[in-house]
Formats: C-alpha cells, sequence, structure tokens
C-alpha cells in the first residue's frame, strides 16, 4: 500500500489530531493554532501533556462533513 493510501485511511480512523496537524490543515504556524487554543476559538482536550483536537470538533467548526 503506497503511502498516501496509509495517511487517508488513518486519517478516516482517527478520532483526534495534534496541534501541528491542525495548523497544517488550517494554513497556521504552530503557535498560531496553540494561541487559538487557548482563546477557544479551536476546541481541544488535554490528555496528560499532550493537546489534542478531536476530530468531529473540529469539522464541526469548520462546518464540513467528517467524510
Amino acid at each position: 500500500m503506497a503511502r498516501n493510501e496509509n495517511e487517508k485511511m488513518e486519517n478516516n480512523t482517527r478520532l483526534v489530531y495534534q496541534i501541528a496537524e491542525v495548523a497544517a490543515m488550517l494554513g497556521l504556524s504552530r503557535n498560531a493554532a496553540y494561541q487559538a487554543v487557548q482563546r477557544g476559538e479551536i476546541p481541544a482536550i488535554r490528555i496528560g501533556k499532550r493537546l489534542l483536537v478531536p476530530k468531529a470538533s473540529l469539522f464541526k467548526l469548520l462546518g464540513e462533513p467528517k467524510d
């Protein structure tokens, strides 16, 4: 299986994204994404030291279908 196919499958099954991934999706710098989380503009949850963005919340915020 090609790398792009693996990435597509992984993106369909993942429930959360790291802040850096969300930043790349939105065309933001990593720091800008962290600041948006602090302001409450991007929904995020903390698990231990990790800050994660739930896929469902992100797509709901953007008004796009999850698939």
